[in-house]
């Protein structure tokens, strides 16, 4: 049975936080909200979560997952960005874009694409889900949380308790999230590349 944490959307209880941050680092999987919809996650290292995440989300080991930043800093330990992308990713986050970019050796192999060695990543700027980054100090291993067959998203905290309560080890209910995924840009060949429209503005790139 997954615990269900009540936590302010905009500012987030300490102690709760203190309490989700202990179980992921326990190989908690958890679900959590995001600036555009809610999201599974669970620590980078955790290759078992990673596995219950694939098998969630109906998804087979080819699905690459967004590694979730608090913050430029962390982004830039994962990733080699170029002046110009620096200078344009910088301008655009924190927001709902997810960019992929060149992986660096801080990115565990089996999370790089296996031909580009490329990973996406995001910084977001929830509250909630930066509360926990912080609290963490690294990066969530990310997936969208959009279930097999769903044509939508859930948005509440407590409808994925109730849909997931067996599969998830904890739901952070940060209130009422968007449905709309992240603006995902393609970097790896030096130049911008929007692959899918979301939630970010794409004139951006």
């Amino acid at each position: 049975m997954a615990r269900f944490f009540d936590v302010h959307p905009s500012d987030p209880q300490p102690r709760a936080i203190t309490q989700v941050v202990a179980m992921l680092r326990a190989g908690a999987v958890i679900a959590y909200p995001t600036d555009s919809m809610y999201a599974l996650g669970t620590r980078m290292d955790d290759h078992e979560g990673a596995e219950r995440i694939r098998a969630l989300r109906g998804v087979d080991d080819t699905h690459q997952f967004t590694l979730v930043c608090a913050d430029f800093a962390q982004l830039g330990q994962l990733v080699t960005l170029s002046n110009t992308a620096f200078r344009a990713i910088k301008a655009a986050t924190p927001g709902p874009y997810t960019f992929i970019l060149p992986a660096t050796p801080e990115v565990p192999r089996r999370l790089a694409h296996p031909k580009k060695r490329s990973v996406g990543v995001r910084i977001t700027e929830h509250p909630v889900a930066q509360a926990i980054l912080r609290e963490l100090g690294e990066p969530l291993l990310s997936s969208s949380l959009l279930m097999p067959g769903a044509d939508w998203p859930m948005t509440e905290g407590w409808q994925i308790k109730e849909e997931l309560d067996d599969r998830l080890d904890a739901v952070v209910d940060g209130g009422d999230c968007g449905t709309t995924p992240t603006t995902v840009v393609d970097w790896t060949d030096g130049e911008p590349e929007v692959v899918r429209v979301g939630a970010g503005d794409p004139a951006r790139f």
